[in-house]
């Protein structure tokens, strides 16, 4: 099932989808995702169905009617937001656009290539980031027998699309990318991808072979990146341009991963590298600070354990057969020993490396790593042991196993110490702490024990879960359990019994079956069923060393084989004299090469001595000829000054007598012109009456038709939508009758349909001859109006020629005078130019001025982005102090608050008791007032006392006030511990909300490094407007050259109008950019806001 798109928008549709899905359809679905476009649009397909469902009013309802035979579809994806392709059992792609079939294609089975070029089989050769440990082994591109595929069928098991197309996996090991070609709607394959050979494993073939059960593309589609069924990852780069091989293969995402449930688990001392096994039947060492695979081997059989070395130079495997104690080399693993032990499930180094352990049913064998005796035999358990520890001096040994018996031995004696028996639990793993006084185990009673003293002191629920392994930290200060549903808990020690006081965390898919904390305290390692290592950073806020403690320093010492030595060094002294030989050859050809080029060298310096001095001979010829034709020229242009001042006399001579010819034409052809145009004014104004008239009176004619028709065309809108209405009616009525009856009815609405569009179409024709008439009326006005402006062209034509004439006069006058003042125009023009010119600079400068201020302010903008991260990371520290700060807070906060409550109650009721006393004393005062008359009266007096003393004097009552407090002291006592229980339920929702707030954060930082790359292109599109501005100026300074022969009076104004779009323009994109800016700076400062909020992360996790 997919993630709807934009289901933090709106969520109810989203649940009422679950509810009413559930009802409509009991089938089983395999694949059901929203459009990404819309999210309204569900597809759901499955066995036998395709279905497009759309959310309105509150309900689901189905777009879509199934034809055909139906299909068991594996896969889809949307294309886009019509479009969906759809994969099934057999190989066949399916397209539905809208929810009907548009386009299908067969897909074949496909083989794997074979006789592939040795560039190809080189290229493969180096995906590995770490060396080749497997002889033997043949390199290349993987294929299969005949045999195996000869009853093989394609099956679509993976679809997922992108911009230009979509890709799927039509059979095992191959990836088909499919795009839109653009003559036809339809797709076309392009390229092949397959899958790499695993050359660590021993059938390589096979490897190549998984089958591809889901593919992904990066958010800018460079990258794609499919998994397998074996729990392998692949990538492979998109290209821009077409690819030049139609066969492409896949690369790793980082290393091969195991493909099965790891087994076994251990890390050593010297070196920052761990151990794992697996059913997978491989051995791997991983370096846990790179993150990074250094060695692999795969075996025959299956490995059930591992322990390495302290010094990370040997390790122990358990496999079936025998157990195995093997060196690790610089390129490979060689076994060096091998034991007779079967279904070895447990072994274990010491931690001083001197002796390793080794569990053989229900009997621990102690042997030394040196001399591979048999030290001693360690009975006493009647089930099968489990999981055993050695202590930090060695002197120790710890074992569990399935009757529930967990034993301490002494390694000296080789006799037990103790032991604490539990028959109703079966232990799976033990810990001890670094001073071997406390044990920790866990089994099938979902209890975390601890045992010292032979005994249980304490017992830790699971709450109904079962706890597989357990570890402890150097310090002692952390426990570490890890579960079957694959979560890890961490715990602090001492161990409380309160509700859940452990930090949990989920990690796995499967049950975590092997755990290990490094020596330094800084990393957890765990190991699970679903094959995966996820090495975790473990911060000891507690703890006093933790950072004032150097970081240990890690051995770089590696084993090689003598045999491997030797080679190398055979291989160094042949290459040796292969340089040797090279360097003489090279030494013999260079002589021969300089003696050639000295001898060339030669030659060429006689040939250029001899040019030189012909070149200088031939110089001083033409400085000769030079000096004549300039003495020629001189006196030529002495003749051709006096021509010229000679004939300007004439042309004045003959330019008067012309001038006072043309006026009198001039004054004769004004006549004319004014009696032209009387007559032509008279004229036009009869036609502009005539004209108006007709167009008056065939409007008339046409506005009653069309209202006309338009009365008609309402009335068919009526009905149409009175029908469309009945229509809508009837269509839910068929949702709830069937399949059946929608057929029915929707060829009766086909057929209704066909006879109103005959009705439109016959109303169609009606108006096509009348917008012919109209074209005809149309055509006969236009047919006057070239009359009239033939007329006018005409008119026109008479006063060009006056103008003409005009313009010779002037020309005459102003002849003389131009060729005076030519030259001083022609200055002042340039001038006039070259100020232009200074402007256009200035204003290219401001421009390029502002484009460098927009670089620097996107470069402060990076910079900040950068410094936010940072203190990103500073808060991140800083919050889980917040968090403990806001906690006792909030504690201290509530004890005050009930301590005010208390206290503003007391003061009420003293308030109260004053308020009674003070009644009291103003009554009393009153009545001895009143005793007081009767002082000289005795009896009355004694009368008036005695009265008072009835009145005013009470016998003591009983005092209630002690049971009083005691009830309010219990009130109290239970509104704190409600206050209490509230508090703890908002603890651990705050801590859920912080999460989630770190989560979101980080979203936004994606989204903000988006937003920059947008704003870096479009600095690109206003660098490119730029450019296209300075080409529009250099045009416009080229048609000023153009322009100077022209008279100064004529010289248009188009630059400056030229001048100012630009800067309209370039206005514009800052304002854009300034905007977008301080949109940035406000998400900024939202981040901020959000980051100040109190949450705390104590534990991140690598995963591999």
């Amino acid at each position: 099932c997919y993630k709807n798109p934009h289901l933090n928008k709106k969520k109810s549709p989203v649940t009422k989808f679950q509810t009413q899905s559930l009802s409509q359809e009991s089938e089983k679905r395999w694949s059901v995702s929203f459009n990404p476009q819309d999210n309204t649009q569900v597809c759901i397909t499955g066995n036998g169905f395709f279905k497009l469902f759309k959310y309105s009013e509150g309900y689901l309802k189905q777009m879509n009617l199934q034809r055909g035979e139906p299909e068991n579809y594996l896969c889809h994806a949307w294309l886009s937001e019509e479009e969906v392709i759809c994969g099934t059992d057999t190989g066949k792609l399916s397209l539905f656009e809208t929810g009907e079939l548009h386009w299908e294609k067969s897909l074949e089975y496909r083989k794997p290539p074979r006789n592939q070029e040795e560039d190809t089989t080189k290229e493969y050769e180096s995906l590995y980031a770490f060396p080749n440990c497997i002889s033997g082994v043949s390199s290349g591109v993987a294929f299969e027998d005949n045999g195996l595929q000869q009853h093989s069928l394609p099956q679509i098991s993976a679809v997922a699309a992108y911009s230009k197309g979509f890709a799927c996996s039509p059979s095992p090991g191959v990836v088909l990318l499919f795009e839109k070609t653009c003559e036809k709607e339809v797709y076309e394959e392009k390229q092949e991808v397959w899958l790499p050979e695993d050359l660590f494993s021993t059938e390589p073939k096979k490897s190549s072979r998984q089958d591809i059960t889901c593919i992904c593309f990066s958010p800018s589609e460079e990258m794609m990146v499919v998994s397998t069924n074996k729990n392998q990852l692949y990538k492979f780069t998109m290209l821009s341009t077409k690819p030049i091989r139609k066969i492409s293969y896949f690369a790793y995402m980082n290393f091969p991963l195991h493909s099965n449930s790891i087994t076994g688990l251990d890390m050593c001392i010297w070196k920052p590298i761990l151990a794992t096994c697996s059913l997978d039947r491989s051995v791997r060492i991983w370096n846990y600070k790179k993150n990074t695979l250094e060695l692999c081997k795969e075996y025959q059989e299956e490995a059930h354990t591992v322990s390495l070395h302290p010094t990370g130079l040997f390790c122990l495997v358990g496999f079936s057969d025998k157990l195995r104690f093997i060196s690790l080399l610089y390129e490979d693993m060689h076994v060096f020993k091998e034991f007779a032990v079967k279904k070895c499930r447990e072994c274990s180094f010491s931690n001083g490396g001197h002796l390793f352990a080794i569990v053989n049913g229900n009997v621990i064998q102690i042997y030394s790593s040196i001399t591979f005796e048999n030290v001693t035999n360690l009975k006493g358990h009647t089930g099968k042991v489990h999981a055993i520890k050695w202590s930090a001096d060695d002197t120790k040994f710890v074992s569990c196993d399935t009757h529930g018996a967990v034993h301490e031995w002494n390694l000296s004696s080789g006799k037990k110490e103790s032991e604490c028996v539990l028959k109703t639990c079966i232990y799976s793993s033990i810990s001890l702490t670094y001073d071997a006084k406390i044990i920790f185990a866990v089994g099938s009673d979902q209890t975390l024990k601890e045992i010292s003293e032979s005994s249980i002191q304490h017992e830790v629920p699971a709450y109904d879960v079962v706890y597989t392994t357990v570890a402890v930290s150097r310090s002692g200060r952390l426990i570490f359990v890890g579960t079957s549903l694959g979560t890890i808990r961490a715990m602090k020690y001492p161990l409380t019994l309160k509700k859940k006081d452990f930090s949990e965390y989920q990690a796995h898919a499967g049950a975590v079956t092997k755990m290990t904390v490094t020596s330094d305290d800084q990393f957890l390692l765990t190991a699970s069923e679903d094959g995966c290592v996820f090495i975790w950073k473990v911060y000891d806020k507690e703890g006093e060393g933790g950072k004032g403690e150097p970081e240990p320093e890690y051995a770089e010492e590696v084993l090689i084989m003598r045999s491997d030595i030797d080679e190398k060094t055979r291989a160094i002294l042949d290459l040796q004299i292969c340089v040797r030989d090279l360097q003489t050859e090279s030494e013999y050809e260079l002589r021969l090469k300089d003696m050639y080029y000295e001898g060339k060298i030669k030659a060429l310096e006689e040939n250029f001595a001899q040019e030189i001095d012909s070149l200088k001979t031939k110089h001083q010829i033409l400085q000769g000829e030079k000096e004549k034709q300039r003495l020629q020229h001189e006196i030529q242009l002495s003749e051709l000054m006096d021509k010229q001042a000679k004939e300007v006399q004439q042309l004045e001579s003959d330019s008067s007598q012309k001038l006072s010819t043309e006026n009198e034409k001039y004054q004769e052809l004004q006549v004319k012109s004014q009696k032209m145009e009387e007559e032509y004014e008279k004229q036009l104004h009869n036609l502009e009456e005539s004209k108006t008239k007709a167009v008056a009176e065939l409007k008339e004619l046409y506005e009653k038709k069309l209202k006309h028709k338009s009365v008609q065309l309402a009335e068919a809108k009526e009905n149409m939508r009175k029908q469309i209405e009945a229509h809508e009616k009837m269509e839910k009525q068929i949702y709830e009758e069937g399949d059946k009856e929608i057929l029915e009815l929707k060829d009766k609405y086909e057929k209704q349909l066909l006879e109103e569009k005959e009705s439109n179409i016959q109303l169609k024709g009606e108006l096509g001859v009348m917008n012919k008439r109209l074209n005809s009326l149309q055509k006969e006005l236009k047919d006057r109006n070239r009359d009239i402006e033939e007329m006018r062209l005409e008119q026109q034509k008479l006063q060009d020629i006056i103008k003409s004439l005009e313009k010779d006069i002037s020309a005459l006058k102003t002849d003389v005078k131009e060729r005076t003042e030519t030259i001083l125009e022609k200055e002042k023009y340039v001038y006039d130019l070259k100020m232009k010119n200074q402007e256009l600079q200035n204003f290219k400068f401001v421009l390029s001025y502002k484009i460098e201020e927009f670089k620097k302010q996107i470069e402060s903008r990076e910079n900040d982005i950068e410094t936010m991260k940072k203190h990103i990371g500073e808060m991140e520290a800083e919050l889980e102090q917040f968090r403990k700060e806001s906690v006792e807070l909030k504690l201290n906060i509530t004890q005050l608050q009930q301590k005010q409550k208390a206290t503003a109650g007391e003061v009420h009721r003293e308030m109260e008791k004053r308020q009674n006393m003070e009644t009291l004393i103003k009554r009393f005062k009153s009545d001895l007032h009143n005793c007081v008359r009767f002082i000289n009266d005795s009896k009355k007096m004694k009368d008036g006392i005695r009265e008072l003393y009835a009145k005013y004097v009470h016998q003591p009552d009983v005092v209630t006030e002690d049971a009083d407090l005691q009830q309010q002291y219990k009130k109290q006592q239970e509104y704190n511990e409600r206050n209490l229980a509230v508090l703890r339920k908002k603890v651990m929702k705050d801590k859920e909300m912080h999460h989630t707030a770190y989560m979101r954060i980080m979203q936004e930082n994606v989204s903000l490094i988006k937003e920059i790359n947008d704003l870096r292109q479009e600095l690109r599109v206003a660098n490119a407007q730029v450019h296209d501005l300075e080409s529009a100026l250099r045009l416009n300074k080229n048609k000023k050259a153009i322009q100077d022969t022209a008279p100064s009076g004529e010289i248009s104004s188009s630059p400056a109008v030229l001048r100012l779009n630009p800067e309209m323009e370039s206005e514009k994109i800052i304002e854009m950019q300034q905007l977008e800016i301080q949109y940035l700076r406000d998400q900024i400062q939202e981040m901020g806001k959000a980051l100040n909020c109190p949450g705390s992360v104590s534990f991140s996790q690598k995963s591999s």
